[in-house]
């Protein structure tokens, strides 16, 4: 039956086309038109669900705190005022600038691995708090680029946290418990912020733009956060463990000649991610893993005296940095909830490794030596 479709709507396009072209020519044709009427369905649902998920974030947002939201449509409808005066006096445009939020800058959004230079202080009395509340930017999440596809749930979560913050600060009161009753609009948010940091640290632009500062700066104060991390972890844990994935994979594969700073910048990312309990042991594991795998790969590869890969060898290094970083602020913390860190891996990683380091020491001395620096500290976990 199905070639008999095929066979009678072949003969109804030769049939159909029209003068002064081949069948092929029609044929290609009118795939073209059927391709350009998907994607034209695809680009409307995809607004559409925006739109869904623009709609559902206001709202978890107004169960969270009716008072926020009803003082920041106060602040959107004098924002258009001041929109208007602006035309007028354009002079005084440059003080009344969007702010996002987010103290952080192109260069100096990190001071070393695993270290923040001020994303947000901690110490916010109750004026502070007012005054952010004018600051928030308005919740405009109907976005098409790649930079604003990042920037809604940036902008989403942004407010999320500056509730967090000015209900510890007394000046709002917000029902954080909401949150376990939505968790779409949570795991999608989170989700679309991962996603577009991917997309992103797999073709970095330097400077980096201030909107992927904001990103990264959104994410880590979500999962450091002691009362928003829980929900959120909960909610969207394997989301995270593959955005971490991700990036070791970024890390270990980038090829680019000029590929140290931008490797630079996604290792502090993900010694940053390291900041969370939950997230750091699993981060942990996965650093232990490839480090082990390609410990034993280079083995291999120097007893049967074949080529080995010198670029991943190269950026092995940076994880070698991270785990370093993690490992050190794990045996220097005192309050660790299992001092017994990388589980499995460990195990694996430390198995045989003398062996290794003895038979590589020669050839790649300071491949060796941070092989020893790592066990050293995984045994130092162990000792404490």
């Amino acid at each position: 039956y199905l070639k008999i479709s095929k066979l009678a709507l072949a003969f109804a396009i030769i049939h159909s086309k029209p003068p002064g072209k081949s069948s092929k020519e029609y044929i290609e044709y009118l795939a073209k038109t059927v391709s350009e009427q998907d994607f034209g369905w695809k680009w409307k649902v995809e607004v559409l669900e925006a739109e869904v998920l623009r709609l559902r974030q206001e709202l978890l947002l107004n169960r969270i705190s009716p008072r926020f939201c009803l003082e920041n449509r106060k602040q959107d409808t004098s924002a258009e005022t001041r929109t208007g005066r602006e035309s007028i006096n354009p002079t005084s445009y440059s003080s009344q600038l969007e702010d996002s939020g987010c103290d952080v800058c192109n260069d100096s959004a990190f001071d070393s691995l695993g270290m923040v230079s001020d994303f947000h202080q901690s110490e916010h009395n109750v004026n502070t708090s007012k005054h952010w509340l004018e600051r928030v930017p308005a919740l405009n999440l109907y976005r098409t680029s790649k930079e604003q596809s990042l920037t809604a749930p940036v902008q989403f979560l942004q407010r999320l946290l500056e509730i967090r913050r000015l209900s510890e600060g007394g000046v709002l009161q917000a029902d954080f418990s909401e949150l376990e009753n939505d968790s779409f609009t949570i795991f999608n948010s989170v989700s679309q912020l991962l996603d577009g940091l991917t997309v992103f640290y797999n073709s970095p632009k330097f400077p980096v733009p201030s909107f992927l500062s904001e990103g990264v700066c959104v994410l880590i104060n979500l999962i450091t956060d002691t009362k928003l991390s829980n929900h959120v972890l909960k909610k969207c844990f394997k989301k995270m463990e593959e955005f971490k994935k991700n990036l070791i994979q970024i890390i270990l594969r980038n090829r680019s000649v000029n590929r140290f700073q931008a490797l630079h910048s996604v290792s502090q990312t993900l010694g940053l991610l390291g900041r969370n309990n939950i997230l750091r042991n699993s981060l942990i594991s996965l650093l232990l893993s490839e480090v082990r795998q390609f410990a034993e790969q280079l083995l291999q590869a120097y007893q049967v005296q074949s080529v080995y890969d010198i670029t991943q060898y190269e950026n092995i290094f940076f994880l070698y940095m991270i785990l370093e970083q993690l490992l050190q602020n794990e045996t220097q913390e005192t309050n660790i909830s299992s001092p017994d860190y990388g589980g499995e891996e460990k195990i694996k990683f430390l198995k045989n490794l003398d062996q290794i380091i003895l038979h590589l020491s020669d050839e790649f001395p300071l491949f060796s030596l941070y092989l020893w620096r790592v066990s050293v500290l995984l045994n130092s976990g162990q000792m404490q």
